[in-house]
């Protein structure tokens, strides 16, 4: 990643560990950062747990300089209006509770530059929601940008517009984000819990009735994800999955399965069958990013990469180094 050539500003709006975590990933990057928190206990303890947290990253090489020098790029602030001052953008990290975002957007469009870029960390409340109160040209830059926690070790933000949100506010949010070193998800309309938390919660849900229905207790659960799902998730998303699993692709795949999975589905309440039409279009997409003429060359790209990880994890398992 490249710094920001004129060292821009961002305001990062609550010093929880999200907060935190935020602040180390702009000030990794290069931006100076104004971390906002009201209470002064919470700033002495985010001061501690950020150079904690830059010890780590630093230790396994993943600082581009030492701890002490992006530390002095976030800067503690006990008023909201000095943090926004100046700012591109402002990272909204307060508690999940809609009246207390609201009323925190207020007062950060009220006194932040009028083009910087109103964003929120909220892990489920849509923009839309967030932006109620405001005035149309504050609710034209605000957008939620939600991480997977935490974000310096998971790089991936989803970017979500309200119907209101300008094309310029999300155009100029996803250069800044990209710029941290975060990888854009930007979603086509919103949606309550966006995409990471919906699927998340579809495993969760399912996991919670296995282990109700007595078919597998909760330490089977999570190794099957750890071992199994969660290992070669890291290396390909569920469609790559389906698409490999099979020769001739995701729609061999849906064709095989599809059915199987819609009884599964059912049994839960769930009437959401992967028709015709759908497989079209997920199968031309994943064609669109692979031909299948390279389905051969892809299915070894993935067993490298998941030898790879077999020999970080299993062998650090051999040596006693894995928890």
């Amino acid at each position: 990643m490249s710094a920001p050539r004129d060292a821009e500003r961002v305001a990062v709006i609550g010093s929880g560990s999200i907060g935190v975590a935020f602040a180390i990933v702009f000030a990794r990057a290069g931006f100076r950062v104004a971390l906002h928190d009201p209470v002064p206990d919470a700033r002495a303890r985010a001061e501690a747990e950020l150079a904690e947290r830059l010890a780590l990253l630093a230790e396994a090489g993943l600082l581009p300089e030492p701890p002490a020098a992006v530390a002095a790029r976030v800067r503690s602030s006990s008023a909201l209006e000095d943090a926004v001052a100046g700012c591109a953008l402002v990272q909204e990290c307060a508690p999940e509770q809609r009246e207390l975002k609201r009323e925190i957007f207020g007062r950060i469009a009220a006194a932040a530059p009028p083009d910087a870029v109103l964003a929120s960390s909220s892990s489920a409340i849509p923009p839309s929601e967030l932006a109620a109160d405001l005035a149309e040209e504050a609710a034209a830059r605000l957008v939620v940008g939600h991480p997977g926690n935490p974000p310096y070790l998971l790089p991936v933000v989803e970017l979500v517009p309200s119907p209101r949100t300008g094309a310029a506010a999300v155009a100029r949010a996803r250069a800044l984000y990209e710029r941290a070193g975060l990888r854009v998800v930007e979603l086509r309309r919103e949606v309550e819990g966006f995409v990471f938390n919906r699927l998340q919660g579809a495993l969760l849900r399912e996991a919670y009735c296995l282990v109700r229905d007595g078919v597998v207790d909760v330490a089977g659960v999570d190794e099957i994800v750890r071992s199994g799902l969660g290992r070669r998730w890291s290396v390909i998303g569920p469609f790559e999955t389906s698409d490999l699993n099979v020769r001739g692709g995701i729609a061999a795949h849906a064709e095989r399965m599809g059915d199987a999975y819609a009884r599964m589905g059912a049994e839960r309440g769930q009437q959401d069958p992967w028709t015709p039409d759908l497989v079209a279009e997920v199968a031309a997409q994943r064609r669109a990013i692979l031909p299948l003429e390279r389905w051969d060359e892809r299915v070894r790209w993935r067993d490298r990469r998941l030898t790879a990880l077999a020999a970080v994890w299993d062998g650090a398992a051999v040596d006693g180094g894995a928890a």
